[in-house]
């Protein structure tokens, strides 16, 4: 067996383990990294590039399909799925290329191939082929696609978000397991496209939003052009020839039964963290395995071992896994000295339609404690100017800031362009704005934005007339 004795062990080369392999060596650390799997981010390969191709093409179709009130009439829109398919993994490999040519310009000597798995504290095994003593460890394992046990081993019409940028053409019919940002991505993209789809989810989610107000709102707004069936559980699944036939209870216990030819298990990501001998490490666990760490640091406790990305399961986003990347490597290349490092505001987006985006302190953690210090701004885009131009007037945004300072602390959505409109807010949020200042911003006119200043005008009259407009009801959508 071979055996190396190095300074930082990294492990895995998604986003989060390629960023701290460059953090640690620029702190002048010996540093390999080790994969076990395929080359290629989680983001590239089976994430965020290849669902936005996707929605790319549903988005054209919709078009297409809903021109007729602004009085452009198309012929007949035609589909070609293994025509959109095709695109969605030509593109997909190309972006997938970029990180494959980054990781072979790396020195060989820094690369090793295999599973690793944690021997002791210090120690890693790589496919019984190397043993690596290591100073300081990364983790950088990355997630998979969490597996519903009710539908395990039923046969191939289960899939997972993984699978479906590997389809060579567009299915008949997809029932969608979960109203998370993923399952609704995929789903109101197949829907688009012409597949006959139809949502099942436990409870009354959706996507990150914990507003009831703005829970609600998504609810009714999604299923006016979605099936979503709220408060249901799968029952079991059994295989028909080239369709699965699944069975559901919804809330009263009702039990029935439909065919579909793929299931899509969309429940969420898991952390890869279940078979890499953390046990032989010391280190205190918590929640789903994960290593108990310092989101400042990524320190696990106070040992040699940091962890980053979405394996330590706190943001499990590209951007976050590139900040926590550049923590845990530089921390582990100059560790003992770990310091904390840039955390940013926390900003997320479902690229459904209308677009769902969350950012700085959710409503949820807010209402914590029962103790209501926060004010709440909002705006419905039923009547918004550039949105009504668009046939886009859908959607509701509420702001929150905190009585007294008046600082910005957060905003929930599903709004038209809200992709942009969160990341206006976020850089309000980060740089710890008044509502105040932020309505002395610019805004133009006539664009989606002036929302935004509507509700932050609604939010300083909160704020003046200390009126918290808190409801903690918990507001159950598509009810």
């Amino acid at each position: 067996m071979n055996k190396l004795n190095i300074d930082v062990a990294v492990i895995g080369t998604g986003t989060a383990g390629m960023t701290a392999y460059r953090a640690a060596k620029a702190q002048g650390a010996r540093t390999v990294v080790i994969e076990g799997g395929q080359y290629g981010t989680t983001c590239a390969l089976v994430g965020c590039m290849p669902s936005k191709l996707l929605i790319a093409a549903a988005e054209a179709a919709h078009s297409m399909q809903h021109a007729a009130p602004f009085g452009v009439h198309a012929g007949e829109v035609r589909i070609d799925g293994r025509a959109v398919m095709e695109r969605v993994r030509r593109e997909r490999d190309r972006f997938v290329g970029f990180v494959v040519d980054g990781v072979e310009a790396m020195p060989a000597e820094d690369k090793l191939r295999g599973h690793a798995r944690f021997t002791g504290p210090h120690t890693l095994v790589v496919d019984e082929h190397t043993e690596i003593t290591a100073a300081r460890i990364v983790i950088a394992t990355g997630s998979t696609p969490l597996r519903l046990p009710e539908l395990e081993n039923v046969g191939p019409g289960i899939v997972t978000s993984d699978d479906v940028f590997y389809w060579e053409d567009l299915p008949r019919s997809v029932a969608v397991i979960g109203t998370g940002v993923i399952g609704l991505e995929l789903g109101q993209a197949l829907n688009r496209l012409g597949v006959r789809v139809k949502f099942y989810t436990r409870g009354g989610s959706i996507a990150h939003i914990s507003d009831p107000e703005v829970l609600h709102e998504a609810g009714r707004v999604l299923n006016e052009e979605l099936d979503i069936q709220f408060q249901s559980k799968v029952v079991g699944a059994v295989q028909e020839g080239d369709e699965v036939a699944l069975t559901v209870s919804d809330a009263l216990g009702k039990e029935s039964t439909e065919r579909f030819q793929f299931v899509l298990m969309a429940a969420g990501r898991t952390p890869n963290v279940y078979d890499i001998g953390l046990e032989e490490t010391g280190i205190e666990r918590g929640k789903h395995g994960v290593p108990v760490f310092d989101s400042r640091t990524m320190q696990c406790g106070s040992s040699h071992i940091f962890i980053a990305g979405d394996a330590n399961n706190e943001r499990p986003l590209l951007h976050d896994a590139a900040d926590n990347g550049k923590i845990a490597g530089d921390n582990a290349g100059r560790y003992p000295d770990v310091r904390p490092g840039l955390r940013r505001t926390p900003i997320a987006v479902a690229f459904t339609e209308p677009n769902i985006a969350t950012l700085g302190a959710s409503y949820r953690s807010l209402c914590e404690g029962g103790q209501y210090k926060f004010a709440v701004g909002q705006v419905s885009f039923a009547n918004q100017g550039r949105s009504r131009v668009m046939l886009q007037n859908k959607g509701l945004l509420r702001v929150y800031a905190e009585f007294g300072s008046c600082r910005f602390l957060g905003a929930e959505m599903i709004a038209p362009r809200a992709e942009h409109l969160a990341h206006t807010l976020s850089w309000a949020c980060q740089m710890r704005m008044t509502v105040e200042q932020m309505l002395e911003m610019p805004f133009y006119h006539p664009v989606i934005e002036e929302g935004v200043r509507t509700a932050l005008r609604d939010l300083a009259r909160c704020l003046a007339e200390g009126e918290s407009k808190v409801d903690a009801s918990d507001s159950k959508p598509g009810i």
